[in-house]
């Protein structure tokens, strides 16, 4: 991949720059852009025009930067390559603070609240961004995966249930277009303040409460930070929903909603990584599941009180 960057960086005058890999897909180069690499191009042309909608509402994002041929991408050997203007500021590695907490739950609202205002530049019909129910996976690749799987490692009564508990308020929760993959390395901050969101690549019409929860459950993940205690979790929990509502007022269905919806994602996880033969991940996602679920009463207090 080295000897490919070099050959292209040509392409947009910085032959010569420095560069170094910051995530498996991503390298910054000289300092000042980053050269984000795909194998797929739709999730790229999908992250490219909703940043470019997103920047004409003066929400910060990272900015793509046309080839010298004027293209906003380039394919080289099978491979997909975009330039961006590097946003300042960095990702949070231990949001305890409750205050950063509270910032994040803030910025996810901003960043709905400009999604509403930019569907009406997305047309949901074509192949590139996709009208998306959370109901309609649980009902049919999940169960599948799972059911092909013998029920392991989620039980059928515990898929029923998370499923029926959604099945009964999903019709009532707020639709619109999210962006499916919040979490630390896609919303940056600098000297404790928010600073730009990256990477639109999953982003879909959706209920809006799953970003929330996306995001409230993937703080148990051991690959983000040492395990909260319960505590300290709903403590967390109970900021950002504070910060995300003084932006935006979540509905009493979507309260209502976010202990289902986070088990239901957590079951996601686990019917993804059994379908894949990754027994310690879906094992993992399995955990995180119980965890939850067995916090049911106190997450639901919690909520109720912001």
């Amino acid at each position: 991949m080295e000897e490919t960057i070099r050959e292209i960086l040509p392409l947009w005058g910085m032959e010569g720059a420095d560069f170094s890999q910051i995530y498996p897909s991503a390298w910054e180069i000289a300092g000042s852009h980053v050269l984000k690499v795909y194998t797929d191009r739709k999730p790229l042309e999908r992250n490219i025009k909703i940043s470019a909608i997103l920047l004409d509402c003066g929400i910060p994002v990272a900015e793509a930067v046309p080839a010298k041929t004027g293209d906003l991408y380039i394919e080289c050997r099978n491979t997909y390559f975009v330039m961006t203007k590097k946003l300042q500021g960095n990702n949070l590695t231990d949001i305890r603070d409750k205050k950063l907490a509270r910032e994040m739950g803030c910025a996810m609202a901003r960043l709905h609240a400009a999604f509403q205002k930019c569907e009406r530049d997305i047309s949901f019909e074509d192949d590139l961004f996709w009208d998306n129910s959370l109901l309609k996976e649980m009902q049919g690749w999940i169960r599948e995966n799972l059911a092909k799987n013998q029920w392991q490692p989620v039980s059928q009564a515990e898929y029923s249930r998370a499923v029926g508990q959604l099945e009964r308020i999903y019709d009532a929760l707020p639709r619109q277009l999210i962006h499916r993959d919040v979490h630390f390395g896609n919303f940056l901050f600098r000297e404790g303040c928010f600073s730009g969101y990256i990477d639109f690549d999953l982003s879909q019409k959706n209920i809006r409460v799953f970003d929330l929860c996306y995001f409230l459950a993937g703080l148990l993940t051991e690959e983000t930070q040492e395990a909260f205690a319960r505590e300290e979790w709903l403590e967390i929990v109970k900021a950002v929903i504070a910060g995300y509502e003084s932006v935006t007022a979540l509905s009493g269905q979507e309260k209502e909603a976010v202990c289902c919806v986070m088990e239901c994602i957590e079951i996601l996880f686990a019917a993804y990584f059994i379908g894949n033969k990754d027994t310690k991940l879906a094992n993992d996602a399995y955990e995180i599941y119980c965890f939850i679920r067995n916090s049911e009463t106190d997450l639901k207090r919690c909520i109720n009180c912001v």
